[in-house]
């Protein structure tokens, strides 16, 4: 079941039945099926696009098949807390890249990381029980009445997700709960049935700007054009940092970009365009993730929606160029720091 974005928290009236709220928790939404058969209690996880997450998260499995029922099937989201962060204090707070590097095809890597960076499941809807295979047809609130008693007495790794009922709780929340590095806010109509594949749900998210440097792009999978513009920002270092892309250009815009670009384009000793190779290839395998390096001469404004250390989160969108902008002016003074809150105030 999915959701679509929206600007603002809905009021908890605005649709028939109501709305409640909960965190947008920011990691790998999970599907968690209990099974038993002649070998005792099985755990199958799997990713919202149907991928076995299984093998990545060991030390998930034991403590699923001891706290949930066979026949249980659960949605949630599998988290890494971490301690410190930016706008943290010493308090707790998500961890999104220690969890990306939680898959890997080597299994000795696996079982290090699960004992280094365990991670947590947050479960926030039950579909199936096995008094109730049919449940995830059954209204919201029913379902999270009977995850609430499901869960009465959870342990960590396990957690109960936060629901609340108030909209102004929601739209505080918001603000908050970012300290603690969660994506958002989600609502969800109490009187809908569990909907695979329907945006059903609204969530809500930071938007924000910032003016960035064009340091570089990087072609099309197609070869055609343009695929995404490198940006940077200025740090107290005095140095142009890396802080991530803008991509989702059409396919004419992509062509004029090379010819657009052609002056900013740096050239080496022999008089050709300089190329870079990107150092965060951890999910492009075999991807080509080299880039045209450009001179640090052109602003442009980008949307964004939170920062994950010194980088944008999720790739940022593009706005509008800024020729009014000296590149050195940008900087990372300009982006807003989350407020400080302790995740473990929130899943403890």
């Amino acid at each position: 079941m999915l959701a679509k974005a929206v600007a603002a928290v809905p009021d908890a009236d605005a649709i028939a039945g109501g709305y409640a709220y909960e965190p947008k928790w920011d990691g790998f939404r999970a599907i968690v099926a209990v099974g038993a058969g002649s070998s005792g209690i099985s755990v199958e996880i799997g990713s919202r696009g149907s991928k076995p997450l299984t093998r990545y998260f060991p030390e998930l499995l034991d403590a699923v098949a001891a706290q949930l029922p066979p026949g249980t099937v659960v949605d949630g989201e599998i988290v890494l807390r971490a301690s410190g962060g930016t706008g943290t204090g010493s308090g707790e707070r998500l961890d999104w890249e220690a969890l990306s590097q939680r898959i890997h095809p080597a299994a000795s890597r696996v079982a290090k990381l699960a004992a280094e960076t365990p991670a947590s499941l947050v479960v926030f809807d039950l579909l199936r029980t096995a008094d109730d295979p049919d449940l995830h047809a059954h209204p919201f609130a029913e379902r999270r009445a009977a995850l609430e008693r499901l869960l009465v007495d959870a342990r960590p790794p396990l957690h109960l997700s936060v629901l609340g009922r108030d909209a102004d709780d929601a739209r505080r929340w918001l603000d908050e709960f970012e300290g603690a590095g969660l994506d958002g806010v989600v609502a969800k109509p109490l009187a809908a049935p569990y909907a695979p594949g329907k945006r059903v749900l609204l969530k809500i998210k930071h938007a924000r700007t910032a003016d960035v440097v064009l340091t570089g792009y990087r072609m099309h999978k197609s070869g055609e054009g343009v695929g995404s513009l490198l940006l940077g920002l200025y740090g107290d270092d005095g140095e142009l940092h890396r802080v991530g892309g803008v991509s989702a250009f059409t396919t004419a815009r992509r062509r004029e970009l090379i010819d657009e670009l052609a002056p900013l384009v740096a050239l080496d000793a022999h008089g050709e365009a300089l190329r870079g190779e990107d150092d965060r290839t951890r999910f492009t395998g075999s991807r080509d993730t080299g880039f045209v390096v450009l001179r640090p001469e052109r602003v442009l404004e980008v949307r964004y929606d939170q920062m994950e250390g010194a980088r944008f989160r999720h790739t940022a969108q593009f706005e509008r160029w800024r020729p009014d902008r000296e590149p050195r002016s940008c900087t990372f003074a300009q982006l807003e720091v989350p407020a400080a809150y302790d995740l473990g105030a929130l899943l403890d």
